[in-house]
C-alpha cells in the first residue's frame, strides 16, 4: 500500500486550515419561527462550510449539537425537540469553528406552550428600513425603554430596507441596525411594497424570501398555509396571523382569504392581533379612501377579521402613527364613518380602558394602528374620523399582553409615550397591586452597614404575575432592576449616612407596591468633601455665547479629594474634570438650558455636588448638521481580535463641532471622544458583533451619526509545537507532534519549521 508522505500530509492539512480561518461571519446570527419545541437559527459565512449550532442551559454547558452537513454560506438550522418556556444559550459555527456565541448575550427564550398565559412583550416597527439617524432614534429609545426586559415577540411591519429590498439594502437596515435584538428575539415579518421591488410572492423568491424564514406547515401554531407570504403562529394565548397585501390576491374568494377564513375558525386563543403593510384606514402619506390595496383590505378582510374577534390590528405603510377607536363595520370610505362605528368612542386609557367579552367574540370591536415611522415621517392630512390619535412623529409600538389585559404604547424617538391605551377582557381590569418585603439583610425598616454595596434581597407577589422589581437610592439617586421577581436580589451603592432605599414591584397592568428600608452607612471617613463653582460665575445661572464652556472652581475634602467629575443632562454628556482641588472641564453644550452638575468624591465614596444652569444661546438660524467621518476602521462590518478598539475620524461643522461621542449596544457602554475636529476613542467590545453608534453634536443640537459593526473575536492562544513519533504507529501523520492539534490553525512560521522538522524524520526512516 503506497504511503502519504508527511509533507504531503501536512501541506494538505495547512491548506484546510487557511480556509477555515479565512472564514468570518458576515451576518447573524438571527433567530426565526419560533415555537414551543423548535426553533430557527440562521448566519451568513464569508465562504462555505458545513454547519453547527452547539446549546444548551448555560453559556458554559453547550452539551447539545445540531449539524447540517451542506457546505454553504447561507446557515438556516432548525432545533427541535426543546422544552417549552425554556431558556437556552447558543453558538454557531461548522464543526471545527466556532463563529459567535457561547456568552450570555446569545440565548432564544422558546414559545409558551399554546393557550398557556404568561407576560408578553412585543415590539413592533413599521417601515423602518431607512438606515438613518431616524431609526437608530427610534431603535435606542426602544432598547432604554425595555432595559433588562426580554423581548418575546418583534414583529416588522414591511418595507423593512429602503429603496427596493435589495440584499445590501437589508444588511444596512436591518442585520446592521438590530444585531443585538436579532440573536436573541425571534423576528416575524410582513411584505411590503418596496420589500416587493426585488422579491415575489408568487414564486417565493428575492431577498425577502431568501433571508427569512417563515412557517408554511404550521411549524409554529395556527393552519398551513403553504406559503411564507402569509402565515400564523401562536405564543401563550395569543394568536397573531400575517397577511400579504401587497403580492398576493386580494379576492374575497381567493387563496389567502380561504386560508384565513380556516386558520380563525381554528385557534381558540385569548387574544388575535393581526398585521398587514396596506393600513385599512389611513389619511397620512396614504390615502385608504382612494388606493386599492388599501380599499381590499378594508372590505374584503376587515369583515372577515372582526368576525373572528380580532382585537388588534398592525400596518405601515402611512409613514405616521394613527390610533383608531375601538370599531367595528366600517368598511366604507372616511364620509361613511360615523358614532355608530364605535363600539366605544373613549380613548381606552385608564380610569376606562376598552372593555371586550373573554376569548374571540365575533364583532366586538377592534383598535386599528397605522406605525408606519419607526424610519421616518412623510405628513398627511391626519384627519381620519376613526382615529383617536394622527401624529407625524417617529416611534414604534409596545405591547404588553398579561393575562385577559393587552397594553399598547407609542414610544417617541425621544423616549417619550405620546399614545398609550389598554384592552381588557372578560371583567374589569386588574386592579390588584403585587406584595414586596425586604427580607435581607433584615426585615426591620432600618440597618446599619459597614460595607458598599449593600446586598439586599426580598420576595414579591401577584394574582397575575410581576413583571419588575425595581430599586432606587435617593442618597444617591441611584436606580436599577432586581435581580428576579418572586425571589429578587440587588447590590446598591450606598452614600455616606443615611440611604433611603425603596424597592418597587410591578406587574402588567401597571400597578405598583412598594417597600423601603433606611440604610446608614458609616465608613471609617463620613465627612463629605465641598466644591464649588467659580468660572464663569458663582451664580447657579448663566448665559453662554459659544460652545464648549470652560467651567472651573475649587475642591477641598478632610482626607483628599480622589476625582471630580461633571453631567450635562441636556446632552447626556459626562468626563472627568482636570485636577481636583482646583479643577477646569471643557463641556459641550446645546441650545436652550444646560443642567450642569459637578461632583466631588473622595476615597472613601463620599460626594458632593454643585451645579449650574446654563442657557446656550448658538448663532441664529444655525440648522446644518455636522458632517462626520469614521477613518479607521475604514469598513463596516470590521473584525478585530483586540479590545479595546481605537476608532477615529474626522467631524466637521459651519459653525463648530461640540462634541464626538459613541455608544456600543452590545455592552451598554459610553463615552465622549476625545477630539472634535479630528477626534478618537478607545471602545471596550463585547465576544461577536457589537453595534457601535457614534454621534457628531454641534451647539446648536443639529446630530450626524454612524452606525458601525465590529465584530469581535477573541485570539486563539498558539499551539504548542514539538517533535517525535507517533508511538502508536511508527510514522508520522496529522496527530503526531510534529502536527497540530486538529481544530488549531498555525502560524505559517510554524506551519514552515514543521515542513522541516517532519522532512528531516522522513529522510531518517
Amino acid at each position: 500500500m503506497q504511503r502519504t508522505s508527511p509533507l504531503a500530509i501536512l501541506a494538505a492539512w495547512a491548506a484546510l486550515a487557511s480556509v477555515a480561518e479565512a472564514q468570518t461571519l458576515t451576518r447573524g446570527p438571527y433567530l426565526q419561527q419560533g415555537a414551543p419545541t423548535e426553533v430557527t437559527l440562521r448566519w451568513r459565512t464569508s465562504s462555505a462550510s458545513n454547519s453547527r449550532v452547539r446549546y444548551g442551559s448555560a453559556p458554559g454547558s453547550l452539551t447539545q449539537v445540531r449539524d447540517d452537513a451542506a457546505a454553504v454560506t447561507e446557515h438556516v438550522v432548525r432545533l427541535t425537540g426543546l422544552s417549552a418556556d425554556t431558556t437556552y444559550y447558543y453558538s454557531v459555527g461548522s464543526s471545527t469553528a466556532v463563529l459567535a456565541g457561547g456568552d450570555a448575550n446569545h440565548f432564544f427564550l422558546t414559545s409558551p406552550a399554546v393557550g398557556t398565559p404568561k407576560p408578553t412583550r412585543i415590539w413592533v416597527l413599521g417601515d423602518a428600513g431607512t438606515a438613518t439617524s431616524a431609526q437608530a432614534a427610534v431603535r435606542d429609545a426602544y432598547y432604554a425603554f425595555t432595559g433588562t426586559r426580554h423581548t418575546d415577540l418583534w414583529l416588522m411591519l414591511g418595507d423593512n430596507a429602503y429603496n427596493d429590498g435589495t440584499d445590501a439594502e437589508y444588511q444596512d437596515a436591518v442585520f446592521d441596525v438590530y444585531p443585538t435584538m436579532l440573536r436573541k428575539s425571534v423576528l416575524w415579518s410582513t411584505f411590503g411594497n418596496h420589500d416587493g421591488h426585488s422579491a415575489s410572492s408568487s414564486t417565493q423568491t428575492g431577498p425577502y424570501y431568501s433571508l427569512f424564514t417563515f412557517p408554511k406547515a404550521a411549524e409554529a401554531g395556527g393552519t398551513a398555509s403553504g406559503t411564507e407570504a402569509y402565515y400564523s403562529f401562536d405564543y401563550g394565548n395569543i394568536h397573531v396571523v400575517n397577511l400579504d397585501s401587497e403580492g398576493s390576491s386580494l379576492s374575497s374568494t381567493g387563496a389567502m382569504a380561504n386560508w384565513l377564513r380556516s386558520d380563525l375558525a381554528s385557534t381558540s386563543q385569548e387574544w388575535l392581533i393581526v398585521m398587514f403593510h396596506h393600513p385599512p384606514y389611513t389619511k397620512g402619506s396614504h390615502d385608504s379612501d382612494s388606493e386599492g390595496k388599501l380599499v381590499s383590505m378594508r372590505q374584503v378582510f376587515n369583515p372577515i377579521l372582526e368576525a373572528a374577534g380580532v382585537d388588534l390590528v398592525l400596518s405601515g405603510h402611512s409613514h405616521s402613527y394613527e390610533r383608531s377607536y375601538l370599531i367595528d363595520g366600517h368598511y366604507g370610505t372616511s364620509g361613511t364613518f360615523s358614532a355608530s362605528h364605535k363600539i366605544d368612542g373613549g380613548n381606552g386609557r385608564a380610569p376606562a380602558p376598552y372593555a371586550k367579552p373573554g376569548g374571540l367574540a365575533a364583532n366586538q370591536g377592534a383598535v386599528y394602528a397605522v406605525a408606519g415611522s419607526s424610519g421616518k415621517i412623510s405628513g398627511g392630512a391626519l384627519n381620519h374620523p376613526a382615529m383617536v390619535v394622527s401624529l407625524n412623529l417617529l416611534g414604534s409600538l409596545v405591547i404588553d399582553v398579561a393575562g385577559n389585559r393587552m397594553d399598547v404604547k407609542f414610544l417617541r424617538e425621544t423616549r417619550a409615550v405620546d399614545d398609550f391605551f389598554s384592552i381588557v377582557k372578560g371583567g374589569t381590569a386588574d386592579t390588584t397591586a403585587p406584595a414586596i418585603s425586604i427580607t435581607a439583610p433584615t426585615t426591620s425598616t432600618t440597618h446599619t452597614a459597614s460595607s458598599t454595596p449593600l446586598a439586599l434581597g426580598g420576595t414579591a407577589s401577584d394574582n397575575v404575575g410581576v413583571t419588575a422589581v425595581t430599586w432606587s437610592n435617593a442618597a444617591t439617586g441611584g436606580t436599577g432592576t432586581a435581580s428576579g421577581t418572586t425571589s429578587w436580589t440587588a447590590s446598591i451603592a450606598l452614600a455616606a449616612g443615611a440611604n433611603a432605599i425603596t424597592v418597587r414591584a410591578q406587574d402588567a397592568a401597571g400597578n405598583v407596591s412598594t417597600d423601603t428600608i433606611t440604610a446608614t452607612y458609616a465608613p471609617g471617613d463620613a465627612i463629605v468633601p465641598v466644591i464649588q463653582i467659580a468660572t464663569p460665575t458663582t451664580s447657579t445661572t448663566h448665559t453662554a455665547s459659544s460652545s464648549p464652556l470652560a467651567l472651573g472652581g475649587t475642591a477641598s475634602d478632610n482626607v483628599g479629594v480622589t476625582a471630580v467629575t461633571w453631567s450635562n443632562a441636556a446632552t447626556g454628556g459626562a468626563g472627568t474634570a482636570s485636577g481636583t482641588t482646583s479643577w477646569t472641564a471643557s463641556i459641550a453644550l446645546v441650545a436652550g438650558a444646560n443642567a450642569i452638575t459637578v461632583r466631588a468624591q473622595d476615597a472613601a465614596g463620599n460626594v458632593s455636588t454643585d451645579a449650574v444652569t446654563v442657557t446656550y444661546v448658538p448663532p441664529a438660524g444655525d440648522s446644518t448638521p455636522p458632517l462626520l467621518t469614521v477613518v479607521s476602521p475604514s469598513a463596516t462590518p470590521y473584525s478585530t481580535t483586540s479590545e479595546p478598539l481605537m476608532v477615529s475620524g474626522d467631524a466637521t461643522d459651519n459653525v463648530g463641532v461640540a462634541a464626538v461621542t459613541w455608544s456600543n449596544a452590545a455592552t451598554g457602554e459610553s463615552g465622549t471622544a476625545s477630539g472634535t475636529s479630528t477626534w478618537s476613542a478607545s471602545i471596550p467590545l463585547a465576544a461577536g458583533s457589537n453595534a457601535v453608534t457614534i454621534t457628531a453634536l454641534d451647539g446648536a443640537g443639529n446630530a450626524a451619526q454612524r452606525v458601525l459593526t465590529l465584530v469581535y473575536t477573541a485570539a486563539a492562544p498558539p499551539p504548542a509545537v514539538a517533535a517525535g513519533r507517533d508511538n502508536s504507529n511508527g510514522d508520522l501523520g496529522i496527530n503526531d507532534s510534529c502536527g497540530a492539534t486538529a481544530g488549531s490553525a498555525p502560524p505559517w512560521a510554524g506551519i514552515v519549521a514543521l515542513l522541516l522538522l517532519c522532512a528531516a524524520f522522513g529522510r531518517r526512516a
